[in-house]
């Protein structure tokens, strides 16, 4: 996906307080995003059940539905979507339910403008590969275990679970690179598209677990 493929990209921007949800509209617009602002967790549900999006930017705290609650079901509608989850909340616990239910990045406020369009352009990107490798080859077997790459789904013997979106494109570049050592420089510069000297701190975590 070159950088005219995403600008092109629809952004469904779910955010409840007003002047931040004006402010980001405006300007995810003129970078070229095609932008659908939700106010609510209800109209947030509504517009991602009746149309088609590229990547979500999620806000936790919302009017009748959660940041939580819509963060799981789109995941079970589309496994694969980009969500990147905004938070005013500092605490670990947090940000690891949000990465559970399928939230691939977050973001807490106060943040950057600047640093928000980066996470996006990245987000972007990786989805734009995922996709690629998973129409070359969706399903990974090796000995009772399986990896399907489509609905984010590990089988081991007869046991199943479910993979979050970052789990999965970490396996499939292992399993691209196999027979290799591949280092967290790699994973951050190949999977998170992400520069290593200025983020490693941040994601140390996602390596740790």
């Amino acid at each position: 996906m070159n950088d005219e493929q995403l600008d092109k990209s629809k952004i469904l921007l779910v955010e409840d307080e007003e002047n931040l949800a004006l402010g980001l509209e405006y300007n995810l617009s003129e970078e070229g995003y095609r932008v659908t602002l939700a106010r609510d967790g209800k109209e947030a549900i509504k517009f991602f059940d009746e149309s088609d999006f590229d990547l979500i930017v999620l806000d936790i705290m919302l009017p009748y539905f959660n940041g939580f609650e819509i963060a799981k079901h789109i995941r079970e509608k589309h496994p694969q979507m980009p969500i990147l989850m905004l938070t005013a909340r500092t605490q670990v616990e947090d940000r690891v339910k949000g990465l559970e239910l399928g939230a691939d990045d977050y973001l807490t406020k106060p943040f950057h403008l600047k640093e928000l369009l980066l996470r996006i352009k990245g987000m972007l990107k990786r989805k734009s590969w995922y996709q690629k490798v998973v129409i070359e080859n969706p399903i990974y077997r090796f000995g009772i275990n399986e990896i399907n790459f489509e609905n984010l789904k590990c089988i081991s013997g007869k046991k199943g679970f479910q993979l979050t979106s970052y789990e999965a494109m970490i396996m499939k570049y292992l399993i691209e690179n196999k027979d290799k050592v591949v280092t967290r420089k790699e994973l951050l510069e190949n999977v998170w598209n992400m520069n290593p000297e200025i983020e490693t701190a941040k994601h140390t975590s996602w390596f740790a677990t």
